[in-house]
């Protein structure tokens, strides 16, 4: 059976007039007449079967089931509009991703021509971890760090690395690095978060009296890039540096890698999950992972 639904035109009228408490305010905000407002709403209680204002003399209030049903009626209208507005303008406004800058020069920017509305992305980068309080951060959506549950956001992990050492070739050539443990002659780029060149040393049979000194960076980014420059070698997460190890710029050192761990994920608020772009640059997201061999840590959204 079809649904039956009253006159959108009485709904809007009432809505509007109990808001206002007033059939004239009503009136001026949906450019009709008071006595136009005033009829459209006794239609919608002709419809309903039941009065929903009490009108005594110049005045009026909502009766008890008045009340129950305007503020039903005004957050779905405001539901609507904002469904509508996100498909109407879907086509022109920008879409802002939250991001590190490590992760937006060595993922995001170098594939962001396979986003079929890439020329409308406009990244806010972040100092440290990026927030995800979507009332302040100027953002659509965040690429963030692991996959810790946010209240009132969808948290999704799209990628999970292992990590390897990494050197440039330059240093590499000059220091003549053939078996792990020629790394404890080397200067070693430390990072604050999730340090595990413990970890990797013992992985690969080697067991130091004590790690060689080097800088401690605040993310495994600022480490990398000190890499690259050839100041050191860097643990660095695979799926991070895949694109500089190709253009040549670091080179991989050892086949021993560390346990895989979950380093990025998007997120986005639960209230905005049926946002048109918001659904469109996660399932970009999760493509170009499964484009990069990557396994599938989530299912596709629901269509």
């Amino acid at each position: 059976m079809g649904r039956k639904f009253p006159p959108f035109a009485a709904v809007r009228a009432f809505e509007a007039a109990a808001r206002h408490l007033s059939f004239k305010a009503a009136a001026e905000e949906l450019c009709l007449t008071p006595s136009a407002v005033s009829h459209q709403i006794k239609a919608l209680e002709a419809f309903l079967d039941t009065a929903l204002f009490e009108r005594t003399g110049g005045r009026i209030s909502l009766t008890l089931t008045g009340r129950g049903y305007a503020g039903k009626m005004t957050g779905l209208l405001d539901a609507f509009e904002d469904s509508t507005r996100s498909v109407k303008e879907a086509g022109a406004r920008p879409f802002r991703v939250l991001c590190t800058p490590g992760f937006a020069a060595r993922w995001l920017v170098p594939r962001l021509d396979r986003l079929g509305f890439g020329d409308r992305v406009r990244l806010r980068l972040s100092v440290g971890a990026p927030s995800t309080d979507f009332a302040a951060n100027d953002s659509d959506l965040v690429i963030q760090w692991a996959d810790d549950p946010v209240p009132g956001v969808v948290t999704e992990p799209f990628m999970t690395s292992a990590r390897y050492p990494v050197i440039s070739p330059a240093l590499r050539e000059r220091e003549d690095v053939r078996v792990p443990s020629d790394l404890l002659r080397l200067r070693l780029m430390h990072d604050e978060v999730l340090d595990a060149w413990d970890e990797w040393f013992d992985a690969a049979g080697v067991a130091p009296r004590a790690l060689p000194r080097g800088p401690v960076f605040p993310n495994c980014e600022l480490a990398t890039t000190a890499a690259e420059q050839g100041q050191g070698v860097a643990l660095a997460y695979d799926m991070m540096v895949r694109g500089t190890l190709e253009a040549g710029r670091l080179e991989r050192l050892f086949d021993t890698v560390t346990l895989p761990v979950t380093i990025y994920s998007v997120a986005y608020p639960e209230a905005r999950a049926d946002d048109p772009m918001i659904r469109s640059f996660r399932d970009w997201v999760f493509a170009e992972m499964e484009r990069d061999g990557a396994p599938l840590l989530a299912r596709p959204a629901a269509e």
